[in-house]
């Protein structure tokens, strides 16, 4: 149904478990939509640590293990799951997929949620809202890298959402000044980027808007599977704090969690947290948009 996309691959879904609620085959009557970015072809060009193709499926593992209860007074927003973009023979070819996958989740008037991958895939899942809403978006990151270098790799998104005029602005949180180039900040302060200028519960960015959390944000103590650990990043709390923000935005038209990589992640704890912040989005989504539990069925 999803161009480009293989089916999700799921363990065996308990009905006590939250997701057993997540469409695989119909998205009529889902209000968000999982995309897995299974790619890491932009972190081996970008020197990091290789693994976060798998990291849709080791996500969706950890996903399989919470529970089912609705938030308090609301219901969980009916989430379809429409499988992973497979990969092209090129990088642009990747992105072109990427593109156009998220874009057909739009025409159906889901609200896409990527889950990565190189931070590359970014570029080509916002250029979908870009294409679908307009462009000169607004974007916020979370993120210890600027991500903003010339050469193609995971470490160029955000230069590229500029470079095409997909982004007309950007702030990013938790950037860790000791793990980025000078050239990379003044060329971000040139384009008009802002480091850390407001919190979670102050002004966003007006207009449309996307928000991107790549998980090398948290302290590594707490998200080691990514594709560059974080000696002093946040706690896990604050990264919450920052996602339900998100999640409250009228017009956040995106949102994705990237550089999961499960082949350096200690007893799978950075895939639940992901997992865990997943839900915290969900959870505020859809208290923002007034999703009441009473008449919306069992999903």
């Amino acid at each position: 149904m999803i161009p480009h996309c293989c089916e999700p691959v799921w363990a065996a879904r308990s009905a006590s478990r939250m997701c057993a609620a997540i469409e695989t085959e119909r998205p009529e009557g889902c209000e968000i939509a999982i995309l897995g970015l299974a790619d890491d072809t932009g972190v081996r060009l970008n020197g990091g640590c290789v693994g976060a193709a798998r990291g849709p499926a080791a996500f969706r593992e950890a996903l399989g293990r919470y529970g089912t209860a609705d938030p308090a007074g609301f219901a969980w927003p009916r989430v379809f799951d429409a499988g992973d973009v497979v990969a092209g023979e090129s990088l642009d070819e990747t992105h072109r997929r990427v593109t156009e996958a998220a874009i057909a989740l739009h025409e159906l008037g889901l609200f896409p949620i990527g889950i990565g991958g190189g931070h590359d895939l970014t570029f080509p899942f916002v250029r979908a809202s870009g294409e679908r809403f307009g462009a000169g978006m607004s974007g916020v990151y979370f993120d210890a890298h600027l991500d903003v270098r010339e050469k193609d790799g995971s470490g160029m998104p955000f230069r590229r959402l500029i470079e095409t005029g997909v982004a007309r602005e950007l702030h990013v949180q938790g950037l860790d000044r000791f793990a980025n180039a000078d050239e990379h900040v003044r060329w971000f302060r040139e384009h008009g980027g802002r480091i850390e200028r407001f919190a979670p519960d102050a002004q966003w960015p007006a207009g449309d808007l996307f928000v991107s959390l790549d998980l090398d944000v948290i302290d590594q103590a707490f998200a080691p599977g990514v594709s560059a650990m974080h000696p002093n990043g946040w706690s896990p709390g604050v990264a919450e704090r920052w996602v339900r923000a998100a999640a409250r935005q009228p017009r956040l038209r995106c949102f994705d969690i990237m550089e999961l990589n499960p082949d350096v992640d200690e007893s799978g704890r950075t895939a639940r947290l992901a997992a865990r912040l997943f839900l915290a989005f969900a959870e505020e989504f859809a208290r923002a948009r007034g999703l009441k539990s009473a008449g919306r069925g069992d999903g």
